[in-house]
């Protein structure tokens, strides 16, 4: 968090400049997270509540990675409004505070050094000559430390928060030589600039877990798109299935096995700010007549997953949750970092897998075959978060994706 300014906002160009002549990556950002990122209604809940903790002490920390140039500018002070930031600011994580970038400090924390009368830096190893700016290949921009400058989060007090990067260190993708920018910059032949040479080029829209809230940001057609290329991230990041007995007695337990596997190579699932993230697993059992005997993480009246029966079964066991919660020093659960004093995590490493057992009583029930049905779900917050951010009006607007499905069937046999 810089106590004074480290450069000028007016030695920046705006997105809106920069699409002059990189029509295509500006089309591509202007819909992305990161020109999302200073409009985003949770993140500004977020941080009013924060200024409203400190005073305005600790603005900077989460905008220094939200508006890097805003912040570095000086337009980021005590107790700020959103409406008083200059358009550089507002732009979030706008084209040059990337390419404006020349070393990395930290990997963690917005930890990019920018240089703002220096070249625009970038991957391509021959950059044309420009008259609007000096350009320069730039090893670093390939990298996934270069990411890991402001998606590694540390708290104040030194939580770690998120840390995409730090699991990327030790996953098969970094033995294997795979960057971020692999997968969440897929490659595609075009022109950077109109009239210049095909060459490879990377796709600036950085699909992540999630479909922006706020209505109006993208159009119907831009959400859709949106929602289908999130979806297919999604559908290839976990597998779930079932092992259990081909039959069993009527009136017997149903012992079900059930195994979620992270088939991303590169990272945690669910990853980054997993304290907010919702991913569970639903199970659903029914009886030869369709009926429900046994359930867990359905939704509950205030939309929240949970465990639930049918009638005469035993209590179903809590939720079946991945992911990661915030607790204070009396070990409650918290909804703000800042208030948190540990971090607890389960989400599943690597290309690893978790394994869930279930016992399914049978007693209220002699019809079947029954059938099981697993989901492993996710949603990036919880209703219940964006209520206590006063963000009611969002709930409607929030969706569940389905990561991955498995059905089983178990017979029932005479008692």
């Amino acid at each position: 968090m810089p106590r004074t300014p480290t450069v000028a906002l007016d030695d920046f160009a705006s997105a809106e400049d920069c699409g002059v002549c990189h029509a295509t990556h500006y089309a591509e950002w202007v819909g992305s997270g990161h020109a999302y990122a200073m409009i985003d209604p949770v993140f500004r809940a977020f941080v009013a509540v924060r200024q409203e903790n400190y005073g305005g002490k600790q603005d900077k920390f989460c905008l220094q990675c939200h508006t890097p140039i805003g912040t570095r500018g000086g337009d980021i002070e005590p107790g700020f409004a959103f409406a008083d930031l200059q358009a550089i600011s507002l732009e979030g994580v706008t084209c040059e505070s990337c390419h404006k970038v020349a070393s990395l400090v930290r990997p963690y924390n917005s930890g990019h050094v920018l240089d703002p009368e220096g070249p625009m830096r970038g991957t391509i190893p021959a950059p044309q000559v420009s008259s609007f700016h000096e350009s320069q290949f730039s090893p670093l921009h390939g990298t996934a430390e270069f990411c890991a400058g402001c998606h590694d989060l540390r708290e104040v007090s030194g939580l770690e928060l998120e840390r995409p990067y730090a699991e990327w260190q030790k996953s098969p993708a970094a033995a294997a030589g795979v960057q971020c920018q692999d997968c969440h910059m897929p490659r595609y032949q075009g022109q950077a600039v109109a009239g210049g040479p095909t060459r490879t080029l990377h796709r600036h829209t950085w699909v992540g877990a999630g479909v922006p809230l706020l209505d109006g940001f993208l159009d119907p057609d831009e959400e859709a798109s949106l929602r289908a290329e999130v979806e297919r991230l999604l559908g290839s990041a976990a597998r779930v299935s079932i092992a259990t007995a081909p039959s069993v007695r009527a009136g017997d337990v149903v012992d079900l096995s059930i195994t979620v596997e992270n088939h991303i190579s590169a990272h945690n699932f669910p990853t980054g700010s997993t304290f907010n993230r919702q991913v569970w697993l639903e199970v659903v059992v029914r009886d030869g007549d369709g009926r429900v005997v046994f359930a867990t993480g359905t939704l509950d009246e205030r939309g929240e997953p949970g465990g639930s029966v049918g009638a005469g079964t035993a209590a179903a066991p809590g939720l079946l949750a991945l992911g990661s919660v915030l607790v204070d020093a009396r070990g409650e659960r918290v909804l703000f970092p800042w208030r948190a004093a540990r971090h607890v995590s389960n989400a599943i490493e690597p290309l690893g897998e978790r394994v869930f057992e279930l016992r399914v009583p049978t007693a209220s029930t002699d019809r079947g075959p029954l059938s099981v049905e697993a989901r492993v779900l996710f949603r990036a917050f919880s209703p219940t978060a964006l209520r206590a951010l006063g963000l009611d009006e969002y709930v409607a607007r929030l969706e569940i994706h389905e990561v991955s499905r498995s059905r089983a069937s178990v017979e029932l046999g005479a008692p």
